[in-house]
């Protein structure tokens, strides 16, 4: 051991001094690198020798590593080497633990580093961005105005005046009571029920859950709001109770209506719960991701069911679309920016809990590396979730200013100051080129304050209550008297025993203020607990600590801290703080909002707060307590003396809460909620075409028998050998040899129509006669998607090297078409479409190769999901025979569309040298394609696939820039295709629900393995997937992500029922087979 003597020094010194440290670094403190000059004993110095001004190696080496480590179990670490009685083996756990610290120092350093050159990246990425941005949008402007755009951004020198905000649009009153509106609110992860909800019982059930429900019910009780849906997850598990399986659950029924008569059938607030992802497992949030998809298809269907019903009770027969969706959190929030794509609304989200934010700190603590954070908390997919979010927001509601200003500045899709120029430039009438940064409003979360008992305040200038609670409730006698730490004012403290709650602080400030100790007494409701062993490692830190201050203090008969209490004791105990006079107190190191606060000062409590965030905000409105920074305990400890010594000072606190607190009640909240949507810009889903509904005549028109001419026609075709239209009499005669008597019967009566229909008009010149495939005599109103209830999507990305359909390609399509014919029951009910990158005239010259006509598909699906086209409808077909795309659907995607700025930025962005590497690619790394592109559509060959930018960079460049689209690289990897927001394969399915209501779940995607950048969105859902292997050789997979970022897990779902793959080929036998299957296996779920 006499060689090792320095390894116990300084292992006594971690003893002595490295818990607290410890402690103080798992409260997030901010600690700053000591110097040696700085580490120096002086008189009462810890080392407690009075050495005066020599440097100590032992603390510097402290001070420097250990407390720079963050490792909480090197003290429980250190008890273990000390319990061994081996000598050697003793040596060798010292030095083993020496270099421990030693590495993980080490380590924190690397991460510090790599943390910091990622963060200085991003920085220049973004000023680069907004330069870009304001560039591009002042070429329309005045000199005057260039300059006032640049003042914008610029810093002031000096604070300048806020302009006073002019409110534009009134505040949400009674006078809305004549609207009927829908509200859809989404909140996925965790246990929500109406009723005992079991908070707490994991990190996914808590206050996002109590929040949620409790907007619910307040929404349904607004003027003018009918109905409002809150989804969340169906869980049918014995882990948990069985009311999480019920598909819906009533939470309040809905207000009487302007006549004071009852509000309707199916009005209320109600939580609707969708399955989606596996049904008997209670999935933590980490989990959901790749089933999100799922989700959005089985609420898709909800809410269009829900718009028929309500459009029948107080619509008139039209649909009730929703008003808003609002997702909370990330998750919610990614399916609600799916959901208002789809269904053409406005979107609103809340955040509650940001990644970044999260990663930031994480990293900071320098315990795990980037990748093992993504690894754990799946961190990354729920960044994108949130800036996909911020893609589709319309609004963004935060608690405080310091959750914008600090934490969603920190994501590539909101910029402070880039919005401030757009909407400098929406004031003044100027084109912003389709940039665009989502609102954000801040409205602090509304509290119920029913079960808040009206208290008297006649005792606010006197003794207070101390002396009623002394001698017991009525003035009993002596023997039921209370304790005397009840009837002495009382500092409460109510939160987790959480490092960064910052209690130990709270703890010290108190045990070291002697005249606050004479005055007060401190209670610590820190939840509920067992055994401490059982906790998790810094919660149980936590408690440690306290019982360790308590003693060290001598606190015993001044300090509570209850082990267990329920939800309904805490009002009690608020009220018994209030009634002696005592105050509450949140010394949390960063406090996002601070509910906890607003439920205080209901109760007649004022408070000391941290000033690092939500509080300022509350105090700002209820002006009720005193701001304290949390790092100094002297502050603390002389804001809590001053209010309980100063009973003035506490009446009139107290009084301004009470005075004020309806800023933070639900019905305040709804207003400002209210007001803000009302704000936003509306859309809902609006049809230029008029179209029939289901209940179509008997009697139907000539296109729309010679629809189903085409139909039979395909039916009884073989090997692709399709039966021509001009020879009605050869399809009689093969109806007569199939075996299959409705078969029959309906071709006769398709034929029946035909031969009636009166003659061309002779004068029509011969040339007219031919245009097109089919004559416009001869188009049907709308699509038989209505009539179908199977739809078999072919969305196979087979491509050459330079980007050619390849000949597989029509293989498939025309074993699909076989596949179909050989169940005739199938084939009765099916219709087909085609999903593609190529643009429609390539669409259609590819399937004149094969000798398929275009409208043997219901619908083509072209340019990446940016157009849809129903061939053989009056829809897309012009006076002169030629397609075109479908007019609502491109009115559906215009939102947030600018195609000359995305084309300038994007092609500037391929050419241009990476800001944060310095890497400068080749010149010409993409061209445009002017043949592929369209009005929804920017194209470009891929030069130097080597040199491309992958999809996550290029699509955080433009954000950056303001500009919101969906990016993909396609056709092997030889195309860059841009289209809208709203626009994308998956969606387009989607859209075809809404649109002519053929359920997403009755769609059967056939796929090959790889594919283009979205070959991955394809595949979840609730359509059933045919993957066929072999098919396609290459994909453009490699250009969709960069290193760090989420992984295929996180979207693509495994072991999923309704995907099923096929091993030997695409015959059309191995193709039914399959869709058997696979209608098996997803209806046995």
């Amino acid at each position: 051991m006499a060689g090792n003597a320095w390894i116990n020094g300084y292992l006594e010194a971690i003893l002595d001094s490295g818990a607290a440290a410890i402690s103080a670094e798992d409260g997030n403190q901010q600690r700053w690198p000591v110097s040696p000059v700085e580490l120096k004993d002086g008189p009462g110095g810890e080392d407690g020798d009075g050495g005066m001004g020599l440097f100590n190696p032992t603390r510097y080496f402290v001070e420097e590593v250990v407390t720079g480590v963050d490792e909480t179990d090197l003290h429980r670490t250190w008890i273990k080497v000390v319990a061994t009685r081996n000598t050697r083996e003793r040596s060798s756990r010292l030095e083993n633990m020496c270099w421990r610290i030693w590495h993980l120092a080490r380590k924190k350093k690397q991460l510090e580093w790599e943390n910091y050159q990622r963060a200085a990246g991003r920085r220049l990425e973004r000023e680069q961005g907004r330069r870009d941005a304001t560039e591009d949008m002042s070429e329309d402007l005045s000199e005057g105005e260039k300059g006032d755009i640049a003042g914008e951004l610029a810093p002031p020198e000096t604070p300048r005046a806020k302009p006073p905000k002019s409110i534009s649009d009134s505040s949400w009153t009674d006078d809305n009571k004549g609207k009927k509106l829908y509200i859809v609110l989404i909140s996925l992860h965790g246990l929500v029920r109406g009723e005992n909800m079991e908070l707490g019982r994991d990190s996914d059930t808590g206050g996002q859950v109590k929040y949620v429900v409790e907007l619910a019910r307040a929404l349904a009780m607004m003027p003018g709001v009918y109905r409002v849906d809150l989804f969340t997850r169906q869980i049918s598990s014995p882990e948990v109770d069985w009311s999480y399986g019920e598909p819906t659950e009533m939470l309040t029924a809905g207000a009487e209506d302007a006549d004071g008569n009852d509000a309707g059938e199916s009005a209320g607030a109600y939580i609707v719960r969708i399955p989606f992802g596996p049904r008997d497992k209670y999935l933590r949030k980490e989990l959901l991701w790749p089933h999100i998809q799922e989700f959005v298809d089985g609420a898709l269907s909800h809410i269009l069911n829900m718009a028929r019903v309500l459009g029948e009770q107080v619509g008139g027969g039209e649909a009730v679309w929703p008003y808003v969706v609002h997702g909370h959190y990330a998750d919610a929030g990614d399916s609600a920016a799916l959901l208002s794509g789809a269904l053409s609304v406005p979107m609103v989200l809340t955040g509650h809990s940001l990644g970044r934010n999260k990663l930031e700190q994480l990293l900071k603590q320098g315990r795990q590396s980037k990748e093992d954070i993504n690894a754990t908390y799946k961190i990354m997919r729920r960044i994108e979730a949130e800036e996909l979010s911020l893609d589709a927001a319309e609004l963004v509601i935060t608690s405080t200013k310091q959750e914008i200003e600090e934490q969603w500045g920190l994501y590539d899709g909101f910029d402070v100051k880039l919005e401030k120029v757009l909407r400098a430039r929406s004031r003044r009438g100027v084109n912003c080129h389709g940039r665009y940064m989502p609102r954000m409003a801040v409205i602090p979360p509304g509290m119920d304050f029913s079960n808040v008992v009206a208290q008297e305040d006649g005792g606010g200038e006197g003794e207070g209550d101390g002396a009623a609670l002394a001698a017991g409730e009525g003035g009993g006698p002596a023997s039921r008297a209370q304790p005397p730490i009840w009837y002495e004012p009382m500092i409460l403290a109510l939160s987790r025993p959480d490092p960064k709650k910052n209690i130990t602080t709270l703890l010290k400030a108190f045990g070291e203020c002697r005249p606050l100790r004479e005055l007060a007494n401190l209670t610590l409701v820190m939840g509920n607990r067992d055994d401490i062993d059982e906790m998790s490692s810094g919660n149980a830190s936590v408690l440690t600590t306290v019982l360790k201050l308590i003693d060290k203090y001598d606190l015993y008969g001044q300090v509570a801290y209850p082990k267990h209490h329920k939800q309904n004791d805490v009002p009690e105990i608020y009220r018994l703080a209030a009634k002696t006079k005592g105050v509450f107190i949140n010394p949390a190191l960063v406090e996002p909002f601070g509910l906890t606060l607003i439920e205080a000062a209901a109760h007649g409590l004022p408070m000391v707060a941290t000033q690092n965030g939500g509080p300022v905000d509350i105090n700002r409105a209820l002006n009720n307590g005193l701001l304290v920074d949390p790092h100094d305990q002297k502050a603390i400890a002389d804001a809590l003396l001053k209010l309980v010594a100063d009973k003035n000072l506490w009446t009139e606190c107290r009084k301004n809460g009470w005075k004020n607190i309806h800023l933070f009640s639900w019905p305040e909240h709804c207003r400002t909620y209210l007001t803000r949507v009302a704000a936003c810009r509306m859309r809902h889903p609006q049809w230029q075409v008029d179209t029939p509904l289901d209940g179509m005549p008997a009697e139907e028109s000539l296109g729309d028998s010679l629809t189903d001419f085409q139909e039979s026609s395909l039916r009884l075709s073989v090997d692709g050998e399709k039966i021509s239209l001009n020879d009605p009499d050869e399809l009689e005669k093969v109806a007569e040899e199939e075996d299959d008597p409705e078969l029959q019967s309906q071709v006769r009566r398709i034929l029946n129509k035909i031969r009636r229909a009166p003659a061309a008009d002779s004068s029509q010149p011969a040339e007219d006669s031919k245009r097109g495939e089919i004559s416009s005599t001869a188009l049907s109103r709308s699509p038989l998607l209505r009539r179908r209830r199977r739809l078999f999507v072919i969305a196979l990305d087979c491509y050459d090297d330079s980007g050619r359909p390849d000949r597989r390609m029509l293989q498939v399509i025309q074993e699909v078409f076989r596949a179909v014919k050989l169940d005739s029951q199938l084939a009765r009910i099916s219709g087909f479409a085609l999903t593609t990158a190529m643009p429609i005239s390539e669409t259609v010259e590819l399937l004149k190769s094969g000798r398929i006509r275009p409208a043997e598909f219901d619908a083509l699906i072209c340019s990446s999901g940016s157009e849809v086209y129903y061939p053989g409808t009056s829809i897309c077909v012009t006076d002169d025979g030629q397609l075109c795309p479908d007019p609502d659907y491109a009115a559906h995607i215009e939102y947030r569309w600018e195609r000359h700025g995305v084309r300038r930025t994007t092609g500037k962005l391929m050419s241009a040298p990476d800001v944060s590497s310095g890497d400068s690619p080749a010149a010409t790394v993409v061209d445009e394609d002017v043949q592929s592109s369209g009005p929804h559509c920017v194209s470009f060959f891929v030069n130097d696939c080597s040199s491309a930018k992958k999809v996550d960079d290029l699509r955080q460049k433009l954000r950056m820039r303001g500009l919101r689209c969906h990016v993909m690289y396609c056709r092997n990897s030889t195309r860059l295709q841009v289209i809208p927001l709203l626009a994308s394969r998956s969606q387009a399915l989607r859209y075809l629900f809404v649109r002519w209501g053929l359920n997403v779940a009755n769609m059967f995607v056939i796929m090959g393995e790889k594919g283009d950048t979205d070959h991955e969105e394809m595949i979840a859902g609730t359509h059933r997937t045919i993957i066929l292997g072999g098919a396609v050789e290459k994909g453009s997979e490699a250009l969709l992500r960069a290193a760090g970022s989420y992984q295929r897990e996180d979207i693509v779902p495994g072991g999923n029922p309704t995907t099923v793959h096929t091993t030997g080929g695409f015959k059309a036998e191995e193709i039914l087979a399959a869709t058997r299957a696979v209608s098996k296996a997803s209806s046995g779920k």
